[in-house]
């Protein structure tokens, strides 16, 4: 009998052992499966992030070689800007070398020459305005006409007269008369002698006024050297700004003003209220 039962539990360690191995077996399977799969994710997610590194790569070099391409576009399009300036100043430059000798008058009425020919009317406002400088200086006259050549229905003024000066100091020492007399007349009108010159100098000069107003409050005799550099005297220094341009701002009230003084630039603060 105890040999029976011994056998019959035998058979049942036996079925147990048997039974635990299988199952013991097959959670080993899963397991090795679920590694492997765990695995096979592991390396998809690697590769992904390889292909997502290797992409931000590229498009980090994209972007580093539109930025090198865009630094280049820049440069290329400021020098071409610098070399535009530098070919309108020099033109500027030319234009206002070849008007150098040049005077202009206006405030003559249309139709005076065709009386008395036009080289005649700068005699007559010579002789009537400085007649000293005439028996003086002898001053010679390279050309004198009209500008515009045609007139212009439209316009209500009469066209200038332009006056070329065989020498430049004749043209200086005639506008420095004009303006120390103060009034110039043609037959007892009122006219006006001034520089001829270039549209772009012209412009420049003009923006100028507004500065020159504040300094001449301020008693630093402002000037407006040929052809359009300011000059102004500060502690009886005669200072002069460096660029044809207006170069200044205003700050607090006051106006600042870049020099140059003995070759290094500073700011010239100048109060825009009157002392």
């Amino acid at each position: 009998m105890f040999k029976e039962l011994r056998e019959d539990i035998k058979k049942d360690v036996e079925i147990i052992t048997n039974e635990l191995r299988e199952n013991i077996k097959k959670d080993v399977e899963i397991i090795t499966k679920n590694q492997l799969e765990l695995k096979n994710t592991i390396t998809e997610i690697k590769n992904s992030l390889e292909g997502i590194t290797s992409r931000l790569d590229e498009a980090e070099d994209r972007i580093s070689d539109l930025e090198d391409k865009a630094a280049e576009i820049t440069q290329t399009e400021q020098q071409k800007e610098k070399r535009i300036k530098n070919n309108e100043d020099g033109l500027r430059d030319l234009w206002d070398n070849i008007k150098r000798n040049n005077m202009r008058i206006i405030g003559i009425p249309e139709g005076e020459e065709s009386k008395q020919g036009i080289e005649n009317i700068f005699e007559v406002i010579m002789f009537e305005n400085f007649p000293n400088l005439m028996k003086e200086t002898n001053i010679q006259v390279q050309e004198v006409q009209r500008v515009p050549t045609r007139i212009n229905p439209n316009r209500s003024t009469p066209r200038h007269i332009i006056v070329k000066m065989a020498k430049l100091k004749d043209k200086e020492r005639i506008l420095k008369a004009a303006r120390e007399r103060q009034r110039v007349t043609y037959k007892g009108t009122p006219i006006r002698l001034s520089n001829d010159f270039s549209t772009e100098t012209l412009k420049a000069r003009r923006e100028w006024q507004e500065i020159l107003k504040v300094m001449e409050n301020k008693g630093l005799q402002p000037r407006l050297l040929y052809p359009a550099r300011l000059s102004f005297k500060v502690d009886g220094e005669i200072k002069k700004e460096r660029s044809k341009q207006p170069n200044y701002k205003f700050k607090n009230g006051n106006i600042y003003v870049p020099i140059n003084n003995h070759f290094k630039c500073k700011w010239i603060k100048c109060s825009n209220q009157k002392t």
